[in-house]
Order: C-alpha cells, then structure tokens, then sequence
C-alpha cells in the first residue's frame, strides 16, 4: 500500500446533479487517490477544511470504461469515489460555495 499524505489522498471535488442536491444533506462527493483508505479520507478532509467534522465515509471504486478508436480498443483508468457526510454543527466546506 502506498504511503499517502493527506494532501494527496483528495484529487478534486465531483459536480453533478446529484452530488449538489446531497450538499443540503451536507454530503459532498470527491474523487480520491485509489489506495485510499476511509480514514485517510476522513483525516484529509479535516486537516484540508477547518472546522469541519466528518460523520462517516462511504467509498466505491468505479472501474474504467471500455473505448475503442478505430480498431484499437482499450480502458480508461480506474477511479475511487468518497461520499462525505458531515455532522450537523460542522462547517460547510468552502469550494463549494456558490455553486
């Protein structure tokens, strides 16, 4: 397993639809390094934004799609998905802000 910081383990933050109708529920969705952990991810989401507490952590790896160009056929990368909720007196995380 490799030796992840917390800066490392939170790639970017996932904008959809549903993941925007979820913040009012105060969970946000992030994409996460592949070799992380839900307590990793729970440690870098509390060190990365002040104030806030995470409640729990639900993660799911997603696997590449299959693409073809021409004749050549290959897969994209796999991913790792994080659901965050955060307890009710945390502070909201401010990236998403405005959105």
């Amino acid at each position: 397993m490799a030796d992840l910081k917390y800066y490392d383990v939170i790639l970017k933050p996932i904008i959809t639809e549903k993941s925007m109708a979820a913040m009012g529920e105060k969970k946000y969705t992030f994409l996460v390094h592949t070799d992380a952990t839900k307590s990793q991810v729970k440690e870098a989401v509390e060190k990365m934004f002040a104030g806030t507490k995470v409640k729990s952590v639900n993660t799911m790896n997603l696997d590449g799609k299959k693409k073809r160009r021409g004749m050549v056929t290959g897969k994209t990368a796999q991913t790792k998905k994080a659901i965050v909720q955060l307890t009710a007196e945390s502070a909201d995380i401010e990236i998403f802000e405005g959105l």
